[in-house]
């Protein structure tokens, strides 16, 4: 049975329905990037292992207690300790790696294993996963992710991998919860993230309230 804090945390990244997915070989420009996209409405950031020095900025993300901040690309149960020791609200691994959820629910942090078959979406879901990151999602897009909807409706699926503005409202009508939006989103100039972040937050919330009618 999964924590009172993990699933608060599910519900929460559910909530937001944007991940944005920072990576990058600058640690200043990564954190300054995401500032730029906190600032500008998207509440929950991931910040990749492969960052130098990740775990020094999601310790001060986490510090100036704005948002909803994770860690991804993780590998290892010792990366689980160190991104939850950081502060991390949640952990996410680009892969089907069953040390990590279970270190990540032994932790009580919020755990998004990476998956592509069915079988490994499921696998991760009995082992503790609170929810299913199907990656690369642009591979086969949102017809894919609407037949992995159909026999796992219980399982929350959060599609990561050439997520953009023009296609997130498809994966959100295919079944996904969330989202997981990487360089489309994160990266250029500071204008350029801010432009794209309010136009995502619009489709989302006009489609989200469109639904609702």
């Amino acid at each position: 049975m999964r924590s009172d804090h993990r699933q608060y945390v599910k519900e929460a990244l559910i909530g937001q329905r944007i991940v944005a997915v920072l990576r990058g070989d600058c640690p200043e420009d990564v954190y300054n990037r995401a500032r730029v996209l906190l600032d500008a409405g998207i509440r929950a950031i991931e910040v990749t292992l492969t960052v130098p020095e990740a775990e020094r900025i999601i310790r001060q993300l986490v510090s100036e207690g704005e948002g909803l901040i994770g860690a991804g690309s993780l590998r290892t149960a010792g990366d689980v300790d160190r991104c939850v020791g950081a502060g991390a609200r949640f952990v996410v691994s680009a892969a089907f790696l069953p040390a990590v959820i279970e270190r990540a629910v032994k932790a009580q942090a919020t755990v998004i294993p990476g998956c592509f078959t069915p079988t490994e979406v499921l696998g991760a879901w009995q082992l503790g996963g609170d929810m299913v990151k199907v990656f690369p999602a642009s591979r086969l897009g949102a017809a894919f992710l609407k037949d992995l909807h159909g026999p796992f409706p219980e399982i929350p699926l959060v599609p990561t991998g050439g997520i953009s503005a023009e296609n997130a409202v498809d994966f959100l009508r295919s079944g996904a919860v969330a989202l997981g939006v990487g360089s489309w989103l994160t990266k250029g100039n500071t204008e350029e993230i801010r432009q794209r972040a309010v136009e995502l937050r619009a489709r989302i919330d006009n489609f989200l309230g469109g639904s609702n009618d």
